[in-house]
Parts: structure tokens; sequence; C-alpha cells
């Protein structure tokens, strides 16, 4: 079974945890590794590492490479030029990966929280034997009422799984209710198919898209529109089966859903950090620094180092307008957290002012930044730990531990760790603009223009 893995999508439901640049299935919100990568390690249950490929955009692909990197597991990535939802996505990558020959293709969200893999197993493997005849959906057993999932209709008895009745969009409490008591389905967003059946299947229900993709990759995304596989096909197609997933499962869409995730019985709070709680309790609680509360229940509370939100937990799904408000603004902290990650490596801001700015900067082994120039800002780096080889201008140079070079403003210029070690130094920027914006490449490694 070959499986390809939705790794696109933007962060704002978890801000100010995920940013649109380091969206929640990156981030280690339960442990030490992130949803992706646990997606990955559930993907290995029935394909191996050459028979996954992850499928993301421009923006995080590099984020997706070390990630797989730090899991020694060696996936294809497919990167989508454009986002444009689900199907084109799932008809880019089903084709890609089944270039030398039909097979069975499994669909899983890369930001989903399953702790029981024996059941999840289970449930492709029924899956697998549907897939010639059905493109199979599986629904998850609904444990309450809930607004922020979509439903699925069981209908005849398939062995296997049921043939889907219906599909029905994200209803209201009471309807949840009434859904819930007719054994309805939460719609997991994860399917299973076999590849031809469902591209001729796209053929059919959503030939805008198939056509699209008669061209080249540019081209296709260009003219594709954009569409969610529930829709596109789906809830079109006459051959959609569900198959009922009976195990622990999450998509972690907002804080109310991360405290349950967190939640460990007999505990007051969920809490991933250090916490001190006087009569206070059902409280969600992540931080890097002490939290201590008093006389307070029901809360989100979560800080980082560039942003503090404080929510009831009954409001977590408006967290989202947050991140809206700061986009409006132009406000980059919708964007970025104060570390950010570069196909290079990583840097995080430490101070800014009026015509200044303090960065750490970390280099892993063997890579290097583009060969580059600002027209408004000069640097200074100081090197912390490791070795760096730095080009100024004509000029080759390797500085160590506490040694620190300048860079004058308009001068061509080139930072690289030609070491075994993380290099990490202190860059002082000095000048009229310390914007991101004032880069000029001249060669890259990573190809950015």
């Amino acid at each position: 079974m070959k499986t390809l893995i939705l790794a696109g999508g933007s962060g704002t439901r978890l801000f100010p945890l995920s940013r649109e640049h380091y969206p929640k299935q990156f981030i280690p919100l339960i442990d030490d590794e992130s949803l992706f990568q646990k997606t990955v390690k559930r993907a290995l249950l029935f394909s191996s590492p050459q028979e996954i490929a992850i499928v993301t955009n421009t923006d995080h692909r590099f984020l997706v490479r070390d990630q797989l990197a730090a899991i020694g597991c060696d996936c294809r990535v497919l990167v989508e030029p454009v986002g444009k939802n689900t199907l084109p996505a799932i008809y880019y990558g089903a084709r890609e990966i089944t270039r030398d020959g039909p097979d069975t293709v499994a669909v899983l969200p890369s930001d989903h929280l399953i702790t029981t893999p024996g059941p999840f197993q289970d449930a492709f493997r029924r899956a697998e034997r549907l897939s010639k005849d059905y493109l199979v959906a599986f629904g998850v057993r609904p444990t309450s009422p809930h607004t922020g999932y979509g439903y699925i209709r069981p209908g005849d008895p398939l062995g296997d799984g049921s043939t889907v009745d219906a599909f029905v969009e994200k209803p209201d409490l009471e309807t949840a209710g009434r859904y819930v008591a007719d054994g309805y389905l939460w719609n997991s967003g994860m399917f299973c198919f076999d590849a031809g059946l469902f591209l001729a299947e796209c053929e059919d229900c959503a030939p805008e898209v198939a056509q699209a993709f008669e061209q080249p990759l540019e081209e296709a995304y260009n003219t594709t529109p954009a569409l969610s596989i529930d829709y596109g096909i789906m809830e079109k197609t006459r051959r959609a089966a569900v198959v009922p997933l009976e195990c622990d499962w999450s998509d972690v869409g907002n804080f109310d859903a991360l405290y349950a995730a967190l939640q460990k019985n007999g505990d007051a709070n969920a809490v991933r950090g250090e916490h001190i709680g006087i009569d206070s309790s059902e409280n969600l609680i992540i931080a890097d620094r002490l939290v201590a509360t008093v006389g307070v229940r029901d809360l989100a509370i979560v800080e980082t180092k560039d942003a503090i939100l404080v929510a009831a937990r009954d409001e977590a799904q408006r967290v989202g307008e947050i991140a809206k408000a700061l986009r409006e603004k132009g406000d980059s902290r919708a964007l970025f957290h104060t570390q950010v990650h570069r196909p290079w490596g990583s840097y995080t801001n430490l101070e800014e002012g009026q015509s200044y700015k303090i960065k750490r900067v970390t280099v892993p082994p063997k890579r290097r930044l583009s060969l580059q120039m600002h027209h408004h800002r000069s640097e200074h780096w100081v090197v912390v730990t490791g070795c760096a080889e730095v080009t100024i201008g004509d000029e080759v140079s390797l500085l160590r531990n506490g040694e620190s070079t300048f860079v004058p403003a308009g001068t061509l210029h080139r930072l690289a760790n030609p070491g075994l070690l993380p290099l990490e130094l202190i860059e002082v920027q000095i000048g009229e603009y310390t914007g991101e914006d004032d880069i000029i490449r001249f060669e890259d490694d990573f190809e950015r223009t």
C-alpha cells in the first residue's frame, strides 16, 4: 500500500503556538515529536519509506525535510506550487506515486493525533479489501455531539464497512446530538482507494481537476479549481464506502481538543510546563515559564516568547480571529514565531529597535546561507559555538568561538558551517531598515528567488 500524507495548510486555530509559516502539524504539541512525525510513523505500519510521499507547499518543504531526517525516514516530497485544497493535492500525489503501476493509496492528514495504532492499522487493512470497488472514507465513532466536524451517515453493510448514504456538513449542537443518536460517524478526512478507481472517479465527478493535470504542474495549479475531496468527489460518487475507525482520534483543531489530549486522569488541569494552581481546575496551561493561577477554571492559558493567550476554553473555536486581526494590520506575528525556520537553519529574534535588530543564528553542519547583499543594513557577526566560514566580498575566512566580523551594507557576503557541529552566532543588524525583504540573492543552494 502506498501512503500520501497531506502536510500543507496554515496555522491559525492554535495561535500563538502555531503560525502561518509554522502550523500545528510541525509543532511538538504532546511530547517531543510533532504531529507530522507521528503521522509518518503511523504510515510505516503499512508502507515502507519508499512507498510514502508527502504533499506540501513551498514554505514548508524544508520543515518537512528536516523533520523526516530527525526520525530517519527518507520519503519522497512533492511540492505544490500553490495550495488549492485537498482534491488537487490528492490527485497530484496519487498520480505521482503510482506512475509505476496502479496501487492502493492511503491518504492521511499530517495533523491528527492517534494513540492506538493497532485499531488504526486494522481499519486500513479492512479498507484495503474494499478499495478495489470503493473510495473508502474513515468514520470515527463520536464520543459526544461535536459541531466542529463533518459527519457520515452509513448505509448498507459491506462486511468490512458499509456504503455511504450521505456526507453532511458541520452541524449545530442540536443537530449533532441527533446525528450521534442515529449512528452517524465523524468524517476523519482519511481515505483509502485504488489509484485507478480514484483517478477515473475524478474524471467523472470533477473533470475540471483531471483536465487541469493534463498540463505541466505549474499550469495545472494555475487552472485547477480549489476543491476539497469531499465536495469534489465523495459527495458525488456512487462508489463511496466508510470503515469505522475504532481508536482514540483527534484532529487537535482547537485548544479544547488539545486540553482533552493532554488531560491525565486525576489531574485537575492539563499542563505542559510548570504550573501552580490554587483552587484552579479544568484549565489548559502551556508555557515555558512558571504559570500560577488562583480561583480560575475552564481557561486556556498559552504562552510563547512573543505572545500570551488567555481564553475561555468554550470559546476556543474563535482563536483564529486573533491571527486574522494580526494579518489585517500587517503584523508578522501572524506568520512567524520569534524563532523562524529557514532551509539553511533558523534564527531567533532577540531584540529589535528603530534602527537595529539582534538575532541568534543557528546553521546545522554542512549548510550555508545564500550569497547575498543588503542595501539598507550592515551586520556584525559574533561566533558563539562552532566554526563559521565567512565570505565578505572576495575574501573567505574562518571564525571560531568568540571571534567576530563586520559586513558593510552593499557588500556581497555569505555565511556557511563547514564543521560537524551546529554553528551559533549573534547577528547585530544596524541600519535605516532591517526588514527581511532587504535581501538580494545571487546564489542559493535552495533555489529561492
